[in-house]
């Protein structure tokens, strides 16, 4: 599995028992059947828009670590947005990623909920400007993330561990 579809996994689980609760923590959980879960937060999220700024700056690491090929290094993954016809954006998740000239490509990793522009396992090309995220593994441990940093956050105790449980990975 790959590690931005083991993260949606993950988030499967956890978010069954989020949905109760999602009113108080300021995101709404979207449950599909035999796809992982949707978690969306308002557009004014200041939390979730700083975490897409931090992403958007700090392209430059996830760059680095692409190109260092380092055995350590490993599941690198992008979060692209996509606008869709109401003006909000659906953001979609890119694995097997790899930068030439300036221009990313990477493999569709999730099933959009409302676009038809892509669809699960389309290879696509992005520039910079669509980016909202970025993640890899550093021996077993989260690099990037920043929005799913976010999520976590506004999950309670128990949710964060089962998370960390079932991704296999350490988020610091």
């Amino acid at each position: 599995m790959t590690f931005s579809r083991m993260v949606m996994a993950t988030c499967v689980a956890t978010a069954l028992f989020m949905a109760c609760n999602n009113n108080d923590n300021g995101m709404k959980v979207i449950e599909r059947e035999e796809e992982p879960d949707i978690y969306q937060v308002k557009d004014e999220d200041k939390a979730m828009n700083n975490a897409i700024a931090t992403a958007r700056q700090s392209l430059g690491i996830f760059n680095t670590a692409l190109k260092s090929g380092a055995d350590s290094l490993q599941s690198f993954s992008l979060k692209v947005r996509y606008d869709m016809p109401d003006g909000y954006g659906e953001h979609i998740w890119l694995n097997e990623v790899s930068l030439n000239d300036g221009v990313y490509t990477g493999i569709v990793n999730n099933v959009p909920d409302v676009i038809t522009e892509v669809k699960f396992g389309d290879t696509v090309t992005v520039n910079n400007d669509r980016i909202s995220d970025w993640m890899y593994l550093a021996n077993n441990k989260l690099r990037g993330g920043y929005t799913l940093r976010v999520i976590r956050e506004k999950m309670s105790p128990e949710e964060k561990k089962k998370m960390q449980e079932q991704s296999g990975f350490i988020i610091e």
